[in-house]
């Protein structure tokens, strides 16, 4: 059975919006170092799929077949991208499977098979959904030093309060903290 594990590249006050149209747009590239890639290359594991939604997959397909031949970029490249779309046709990038109408029910499926860990990047609405249909095993964030104060969140309202336990945390040279959590659940009143 393969595990999901959510990675989010997250403010302290938990905006995850970067790049593109938004007001700071690429608040996360000072931080970036060879130390801190290896550092999170290691937590995603020398193998995985992809599970992304279809903005975020648009988003990787423009970067990722064009970042270089470096760890990190060979081991995306060779993912296979499982995408939530409603136009799997119009998929380019691969290896690359749309997951069908039915999101969950596909999703839950492919975690009963054999296979690398599924690493859910961005895809907000997506990891919501995931994480309040409990099938979310680790959640990962790579956490920035800045308050931002408006922007996309990493959880939509009306998410079920989960809980979750602390498994580690590692800090690269910048400052960024990778810190790991196992989902454990609904949170308990």
């Amino acid at each position: 059975m393969r595990k999901i594990r959510i990675f989010e590249h997250i403010s302290l006050d938990g905006v995850i919006e970067h790049d593109g149209d938004y007001e700071y747009g690429a608040w996360t590239t000072a931080y970036r170092s060879p130390a801190g890639a290896a550092l999170l290359f290691e937590a995603y594991g020398p193998n995985f799929d992809l599970l992304l939604g279809r903005t975020t997959y648009d988003i990787f397909s423009r970067f990722w077949p064009n970042a270089g031949d470096f760890p990190m970029a060979k081991a995306i490249n060779a993912a296979t991208k499982y995408i939530a779309t409603h136009s799997p046709k119009s998929l380019s990038w691969g290896p690359v499977e749309g997951l069908g109408t039915d999101v969950l029910q596909a999703i839950t499926a492919l975690k009963a098979t054999a296979g690398p860990d599924l690493i859910i990047v961005g895809s907000s609405t997506l990891t919501s959904t995931l994480l309040d249909s409990g099938l979310v095993d680790e959640v990962v964030l790579i956490t920035y030093p800045f308050l931002l104060g408006h922007g996309k969140r990493l959880l939509g309202d009306g998410i079920t309060a989960r809980e979750l336990a602390f498994v580690s945390s590692k800090a690269t040279p910048t400052g960024l903290l990778i810190n790991t959590y196992k989902h454990i659940g609904p949170l308990k009143k």
